[in-house]
């Protein structure tokens, strides 16, 4: 609509609110007198980095828009409610990026307190589930206002961050999120499952806001026209939408026929159980089986955990993650408490660290509140907290946490008077907990209940009770259980045998999850047999996946630091063994042996793994990471013996004019800065003519140009037009709204679908 009334290309739209308010009014009207229920203040960029070289600030330019959509209000014939619009910043986050939690959510607490006079905020096309987070959390923190949330997925039911629909709406429900959705990215037969499957997932208002289908870049048309447009929106009411709409290039005609599509019908509800499970942006897993938490990243009783705290070491840690992982954990328990040491620094840390190469669940486990807080703002995802007790301290401090962050949480059946002797004690005191949970509204679904492992060899009529005790607290209070499996042979010779026994006892009467150490192969099979035998391993998939063989599968041995090659240190994103490995084999290797031979195929193998959905943006790009350090290492070693560079050639990349869109760009450089090349970057919104300077000055092979809107593919046009006539290099293009046939037809030499693409070009180039 702007850009039909005269918005040249990349001028900032927000600015409009400032220059020109009638138009802004106007456009609101159209949309309510169409038919909006809500329609959405111009206020998608106005954050301070996109405002950064405008002159202007949020508060300026968003109390403007605000003050537009009341007035339009006023003059509407009909009710409608305006909504603070509140986009991504245009940065990943940590681990998969350089900005740090905090700054995102004060970049959005700086937006929600400028929107006095809104009636809704809407946090709309996110791709990362944290940046989400920390949005709905600025929100939920210094407003009273409703808050809906929407999220951009692919045809995969992904985004393109690898969130997946299950997660986002576990966690989003579980922050406090009023209703959440899917906006942008496709059209709404494309986008019909991901809407089927987020129904099936959330007990809240579901919002479905698609594009007008897919643009044609040669015409800026929609493939999908109104009447069409309603009509399938409509289609989707028996899955139980409640809030339709649209995003991309759907003028006030479509939404003028999807009201006319809906009119006489009717919101339909939809059936929805909570379900116990916890997740990660990109793996959810649903307790609805025994499930291992691995108990190893713990310092108890080990030396070597405790000099890695004392020593920052988080490659270590991230070690002990990925062994569990590879012998069976299906959540990994995450304990830092140690005198000494800051354990709020450190559990922010671990937790960051080891999110950033796995994407494995995490159990939360300290005593202190502080650390629980802090370390349940930066989780993306939803994680277990370790633990909650009988006493009204526990309870008063750390149930509010548990509520505040949708966590679920182990109650541990204990107070004040210590660890109870009876069975009708702990059950007591599990069912405390659970009221307590209940007057805040933590569903039974997100409580396990830990009876307690008491260690035999001291009380050894201790064991039967715990298990009798967490059979009638499954029964009676609905909850999932948990116990600490290994403190029972405390003392004992041989204490892998009573260990297992217990364990497999414990299943018979309903553990949910057993917290041991998943290294040892035979607790592992137990857990495995077990759900092989109560038929949940249906026709024994996982038994057979994994003891199938000739000899029965062992669980992965222990891979020392000082054993650990390069190979490994890189597929499993740990940067510092990774470095360390890299000078100690410069000693005896030469420098372009281990780039050739070591560090660009395994980029390649994680590449090829991308490619297939095997793995998502944020696990290439921490493979790229711990390239980029080898890299680094080994520059600075040819540097010292004359060796020279070890770039495997140049390449200009910019976003084209008019856009300033740079989130594909930059994921880009990342990837083929780590493959060896030397990127100039010339940014965002870049003149056609520095393009050609530049590539003639440098005397480039190959330039990459990106785009992400239609009305500025006639700036990628001119640059490539500009190239031809000046410089001989290869030009390669990519972008949200770019096809192949467009690209040719540009002119370009090659279309790159993804960052990985962009460096499989470069290797065609440069002759590799």
């Amino acid at each position: 609509m702007l850009q039909a009334a005269g918005l040249e290309a990349g001028e900032n739209p927000d600015l409009l609110s400032l220059t020109d308010p009638e138009l802004i009014e106007s456009i609101h009207l159209k949309y309510i007198e169409a038919g909006s229920d809500i329609f959405y203040c111009n206020t998608f960029g106005a954050n301070r980095l996109k405002l950064a070289k405008t002159g202007k600030t949020p508060a300026e330019v968003i109390s403007a828009a605000v003050k537009i959509a009341n007035s339009a209000k006023t003059k509407a014939s009909r009710t409608a409610y305006c909504a603070l619009d509140v986009g991504p910043i245009g940065q990943l986050l940590e681990p998969n990026g350089t900005m740090l939690f905090d700054e995102a959510y004060d970049i959005f607490k700086e937006m929600i307190l400028a929107a006095e006079g809104a009636d809704i905020i809407v946090i709309e096309t996110m791709t990362d589930l944290l940046e989400a987070k920390a949005a709905l959390l600025a929100a939920k923190e210094n407003s009273d206002l409703p808050v809906m949330v929407t999220m951009t997925f692919e045809q995969n039911m992904r985004t393109f961050t690898g969130c997946c629909i299950e997660s986002m709406a576990m966690t989003l429900s579980g922050l406090g999120a009023d209703a959440i959705g899917i906006n942008c990215s496709l059209g709404p037969r494309e986008l019909k499952p991901a809407v089927d499957k987020l129904c099936s997932c959330t007990g809240l208002p579901v919002i479905i806001k698609p594009n007008a289908g897919l643009p044609d870049p040669l015409t800026n048309e929609y493939n999908v026209l109104p009447e069409e447009f309603g009509q399938l929106l409509a289609d989707m009411i028996p899955l139980g939408i409640k809030i339709a709409g649209g995003c991309c290039g759907t003028t006030p005609d479509y939404i003028r026929a999807a009201r006319k599509a809906f009119e006489g019908k009717k919101y339909q509800p939809r059936e929805f159980t909570p379900v116990s499970a916890v997740c990660t942006a990109s793996n959810a897993v649903i307790i609805d089986c025994p499930r291992i938490i691995g108990e190893r990243i713990n310092p108890t009783g080990k030396k070597r955990f405790k000099q890695a705290l004392q020593e920052h070491d988080l490659d270590y840690i991230c070690n002990q993650a990925i062994e569990q992982i590879d012998a069976g954990a299906e959540i990994l328990d995450v304990n830092v408490g140690l005198p000494g040491i800051d354990e709020k620094e450190m559990m922010l840390s671990a937790v960051r660290a080891v999110q950033g190469i796995c994407d494995t669940p995490l159990q939360l486990d300290s005593s202190i509140p502080e650390v629980l807080d802090a370390a349940l703002r930066v989780y993306n995802g939803k994680p277990i907290i370790n633990s909650v007790n009988g006493e009204e301290k526990s309870l008063s401090s750390i149930l509010p946490l548990v509520k505040k962050y949708g966590a679920a949480v182990v109650g541990l059946c204990l107070d004040e008077d210590g660890i109870p002797k009876t069975i009708e004690g702990r059950v007591a005191i599990a069912e405390k907990i659970c009221k307590r949970a209940d007057a805040l509204g933590i569903p039974r679904s997100d409580i396990c209940i830990d009876c307690l492992t008491l260690t035999c060899s001291a009380e050894q009529e201790a064991a039967m009770q715990t298990i009798e005790a967490l059979r009638i607290c499954k029964e009676k209070l609905g909850v999932r259980t948990v116990l600490g499996v290994s403190n029972i042979s405390f003392g004992l010779p041989q204490r892998e045998i009573v260990n297992r026994t217990f364990l497999t006892m414990a299943l018979t009467k309903g553990l949910d999850l057993p917290i041991m150490n998943p290294n040892i192969a035979s607790m592992t099979s137990a857990v495995r047999a077990y759900r092989l035998l109560a038929n949940i391993d249906k026709n024994a998939q996982e038994y057979v996946a994994n003891y199938g063989g000739e000899t029965p599968a062992a669980a992965a041995p222990a891979v020392k630091q000082e054993d650990m090659t390069l190979g490994y240190a890189m597929s499993h994103g740990l940067k510092s063994d990774a470095a360390a490995i890299t000078a100690k084999l410069l000693e005896t290797t030469d420098a372009m042996e281990i780039v050739n031979g070591i560090l660009i195929p395994e980029l390649d193998k994680t590449g090829a793994e991308f490619e297939k959905g095997k793995i998502f943006l944020p696990q290439l790009i921490l493979t790229a990471g711990v390239a980029q350090s080898c890299f680094e290492v080994i520059k600075e070693h040819l540097s010292k013996t004359g060796g020279g560079g070890v770039s495997n050639g140049t390449i200009v990349i910019c976003t084209v004019k008019g856009d300033v869109h740079d989130i594909g760009k930059n994921i880009v450089k990342v990837l083929l800065e780590n493959y060896g090349y030397t990127v100039i970057d010339l940014g965002k919104d870049v003149d056609p003519m520095l393009v050609v300077k530049t590539a003639k000055e440098h005397n480039v092979k190959l330039v990459g140009l990106s785009a992400l809107m239609t009305t500025t593919l006639k700036g990628m046009e001119e640059t490539i037009r500009l190239l031809r006539e000046n410089h001989q290099c290869k030009v390669m293009v990519g972008g949200a709204v770019l096809t192949p046939d467009y690209a040719q037809q540009i002119g370009a030499d090659y279309y790159a679908k993804d960052a990985k693409q962009s460096c499989d070009i470069a290797k065609e180039v440069f002759g590799q």
